[in-house]
């Protein structure tokens, strides 16, 4: 009922993630998973939707980072010429060509693209070595297109901070929607990063944070 926005959806989770966000919520699905049940064989998915057409409005696929899957084009098409549910997707931002195929071709409706930090910062929190000239791109790509869009940070100190925030605002400067999300300590990918409590923003300092974005973008919100 959360996941895409103003649609009662359907949430695919794709495995394999080539980022290692220390908060990541879906750890298992980020390292990759080998096993799948029955269920979640292609065709299963296509038979639940088509047997749901009745109550959901939409699919989200999501991960892991979807966009790294060969699969990812031909998932959309299916579902798109099988139940004509729209399609929001969940990414990195790492693969802006595939971000940009999957706009020329139609086969998605809604784009939420968690920007991690200052991209200037992905290789000291997010990926060593990284080159962060693939999420200017996807930002690029993402706002030039017509599509519905978000764009999503998860506060975590020190990888977030009032200056990282406004950093990215600038680069999205006029962006739809910047959401602001908490972090909620659950199990994660590095929990050996959340030993020091003071990771955490309280919800005062988050409504801070939205303070020092909201002059740069349309909306924003704290989710």
């Amino acid at each position: 009922m959360i996941d895409y926005p103003g649609k009662l959806s359907c949430v695919l989770f794709l495995s394999g993630c080539n980022f290692n966000c220390p908060y990541c919520h879906n750890p298992d699905l980020a390292k990759g998973c080998s096993d799948y049940s029955a269920f979640l064989e292609e065709n299963a998915v296509y038979n639940f939707l088509e047997t749901r057409r009745n109550f959901l409005d939409g699919v989200v696929i999501s991960g892991g980072e979807p966009t790294l899957k060969e699969e990812l084009v031909s998932i959309c098409k299916k579902i798109k010429q099988t139940t004509g549910y729209p399609i929001k997707l969940d990414t990195n931002g790492s693969r802006p060509q595939v971000i940009k195929h999957l706009i020329s071709e139609g086969l998605v409706d809604y784009i939420a693209m968690d920007i991690k930090t200052d991209p200037l910062h992905y290789p000291l929190f997010i990926k060593k070595d990284y080159n962060p000239d693939e999420i200017l791109e996807s930002i690029r790509i993402i706002m030039k297109s017509d599509l519905n869009y978000e764009f999503r940070t998860t506060c975590v100190k020190p990888i977030v901070d009032e200056q990282v925030l406004e950093n990215i605002a600038r680069l999205i400067q006029g962006a739809m929607l910047y959401v602001i999300q908490a972090f909620h300590k659950v199990e994660v990918l590095q929990p050996e990063f959340f030993v020091d409590s003071g990771t955490l923003y309280s919800n005062d300092e988050l409504m801070e944070l939205k303070s020092v974005v909201e002059p740069w973008v349309n909306k924003c919100i704290v989710r």
